[in-house]
Formats: structure tokens, sequence, C-alpha cells
């Protein structure tokens, strides 16, 4: 996610272990985000949560809002998930982001997902064959990232994806001007939150939780001119359907998907 501009403040966060097995584990986490460990709820805006998963290996990363009416955790989930996420995978190259990353037949450019998120697009990419690095800005989102990464590895259907897969817990309008020559991507791909007006709108899960703990990217279109410069090729713009151009530059082309397009820039060197 880019760096937010507008006034947002965090709600407190606190690191809770949910299996006493995973008590080191939640102590090295708290420590390397540099935040509390709960004892419970009580208190707390949201909760990062450790708990295990049953009969698959490692533990889960939670994300948790609490208060009336929030919605469920989040976490990030690369081998099952209900996104759908490996079954966009499977439509191929044809699909319109493949289109937009410009994969064709043999073709499996180099990408940077420079607002990474919870990952999904990156893992399609990677699932076509695409090497993709993911930057994250916030050591939270990272920290869920990592986990999912962590997890992938370890089943044996997703972990060949992950050796195409990389995770780098930066600012993008920071990491992409140092990259030199040989670092440029083929590809950078930006999808920056999109400030819902509408109070009332219901947003999917993922999005509440996530505008809860970061508030909106107002600043996105700050980003696009660095990644031009950055890329070899193309940096590429994911939106909604009916939204204005990222900060109004018209893009090369623009490839629709239902609800959601990719707007397509050429690089600037």
């Amino acid at each position: 996610m880019p760096h937010m501009t507008t006034p947002h403040s965090p709600p407190r966060i606190a690191v809770f272990c949910a299996d006493p097995h995973l008590q080191d584990q939640t102590a090295e986490l708290a420590a390397r985000l540099g935040l509390p460990i709960a004892s419970g709820s009580t208190g707390w805006g949201m909760l990062l949560t450790l708990e295990t998963t049953g009969s698959a290996p490692g533990y889960i990363v939670m994300l948790q809002q609490l208060g009336v009416d929030a919605p469920g955790p989040i976490y990030v989930d690369f081998v099952g998930g209900k996104a759908g996420h490996r079954r966009r995978a499977a439509e191929g190259r044809k699909q319109p982001l493949a289109r937009a990353a410009g994969l064709k037949h043999g073709t499996n450019p180099v990408v940077l997902d420079a607002t990474g998120g919870l990952g999904r697009d990156a893992f399609v990419l990677a699932t076509l064959g695409c090497s993709v690095q993911i930057l994250e800005r916030s050591p939270i989102v990272a920290a869920l990232l990592h986990n999912g990464l962590q997890r992938a590895h370890a089943d044996a259907a997703t972990a060949p994806i992950m050796e195409r897969m990389t995770l780098v817990n930066a600012d993008a309008r920071a990491y992409l001007p140092a990259l030199s020559g040989m670092q440029r991507p083929d590809v950078i791909y930006l999808d920056p939150m999109y400030p819902h007006r509408d109070k009332s709108a219901l947003v999917k899960k993922e999005m509440r939780v996530l505008r809860a703990l970061l508030g909106d990217d107002d600043d996105a279109a700050d980003l696009l001119p660095i990644a031009r410069h950055a890329a070899k090729h193309r940096v590429v713009v994911k939106r909604p359907g009916r939204a204005p151009s990222l900060g109004g530059a018209q893009p090369s082309m623009r490839i629709e998907n239902e609800n959601t397009r990719f707007d397509v820039y050429l690089s600037l060197q």
C-alpha cells in the first residue's frame, strides 16, 4: 500500500497468541513489529492473532478488527482461500490481468507489484510463470503476506509457485528510484486503494479492515510517474471500471474486466 497523506488515526493494535504452543512465535512477531502482546481483546482496536492451522503445516497470522459490526479476520492464503485467485489463474494468459502485463506465448516478464496488499494478483502472475517481487509498505500487512508465503512454501502444490515470489517490506516511492539498471523490472503493477466516498456503501471485508488500518491512498497518483521511470517496459494500474484514470494521466491502452479495468502506461525510460 502506498504512503497515506490523509490524516488517519490507526487503531490500537496488539499481537495475540491463540495457542500456547505459539508463544515464541508471538513474542518474535511482536518484537519485530514493535507491538505489545495482548492477553485479551479489551482495549484494542485490532489484534494480530497467531493460531494453529489444524492438519496444515505452520500457523496462521490473522488481522482482526474489533468492535460492533466489525468484519471477520483477514489473512493471506495462497493454498486454499475464498477469494478464488487460483481459479482466476486457471483462466490462463488470455485473462485481462495477463494481457495487461504483456504475457505472451513463451514470454514471462519480471513483475514488481508495488502495492502488494494481500498479494492475490501477484500470485496469479506467478502462477502463470512470472517472477514477481511484492513491495508492501505496511509492516503489519507485510507480516500477513510473509506468513501466507511461508505456508504456501510448505505446500507441495504451491511451493513451485512460491519460488517465483519474493517480498520486500518497503515504500515504493523510495525503493523504485534506487533500482539499478539490472534490477529494474519489466512491468510494475499498481493496485492503489480506491477511496469510497459513499460511507454507507458496503465494501468487502478485506477492504474494510485495510482501510481501518491504513486509511485511503489519497496520494497514490504520486507513484505513477515514479513507476514509469523505474519499469523497463510498462506500468499496469488496476482501477474500478468507472473510476477516472490515476492522477488524470491517460493510459496507452485499457483492458476491461467486468467491474474493473487495467490501464497500461509505457515506460518513460
